[in-house]
């Protein structure tokens, strides 16, 4: 559930009082997707396209994620330069960030196709908010984002594969927005304090 590369500039977002709309690239099918209202933004979390200059930000957060190694199948060496590479997808995939009121960066994710070829039609996402922000909705603002995207792309699925078993907090949220596990791969990931655990593959028709 990772990958790739830069991002163009402009965001495709555009903030009316407290509701976003997005004019969203031509979907896979090579229609383009309506516009729609982002249902699930608040007045205190917005979620737009992710810039380069964006990056410090995500950075900031992501580099203590990453070297804590208590979620992520990352290497906890990542340099930046790996991470930037890794995190900031071109189209058609999408990288974003989710903001306040005041532009402050409380999170990030992108979102992209699970395989190439014949399984280029599941869609996946990784989610990453600044510890900073926990509790405040960020994450399900951000996987409900994913869930609209992958739906305006013409995605038949969302699946994520490598959900530590461990991390109690991402697999109850994703739980309430209609994932299953339909497999666990057994004690394939090394927790720093608790162990090996076993890794969640995490499923939603769309």
């Amino acid at each position: 559930m990772l990958q790739r590369r830069g991002r163009d500039s402009n965001p495709r977002w555009t903030v009316r009082p407290t509701t976003v709309f997005e004019t969203a690239p031509f979907n896979r099918s090579g229609t383009p997707p309506r516009t729609s209202k982002a249902s699930h933004t608040s007045a205190s979390v917005i979620v737009r396209d992710a810039t380069a200059e964006d990056w410090p930000a995500i950075w900031s957060f992501m580099s203590q994620i990453v070297a804590a190694g208590d979620t992520f199948t990352y290497d906890e060496a990542m340099t930046e330069a790996g991470a930037r590479a890794m995190w900031l997808m071109p189209p058609p995939d999408r990288t974003v960030v989710a903001v306040d009121d005041d532009g402050t960066v409380l999170g990030s994710g992108n979102y992209h196709r699970n395989r190439p070829g014949p399984g280029s039609h599941v869609s996946s996402a990784n989610f990453m908010v600044d510890p900073a922000h926990w509790g405040k909705g960020v994450g399900r603002t951000l996987c409900e984002e994913a869930l609209d995207w992958a739906k305006r792309q013409g995605y038949r699925a969302m699946q994520f594969n490598a959900v530590a078993g461990s991390n109690t907090r991402a697999i109850s949220l994703y739980e309430s927005l209609g994932f299953e596990t339909v497999g666990t791969v057994p004690e394939a990931f090394k927790h720093p304090t608790l162990g090996y655990v076993g890794l969640c593959v995490m499923y939603r028709r769309l």
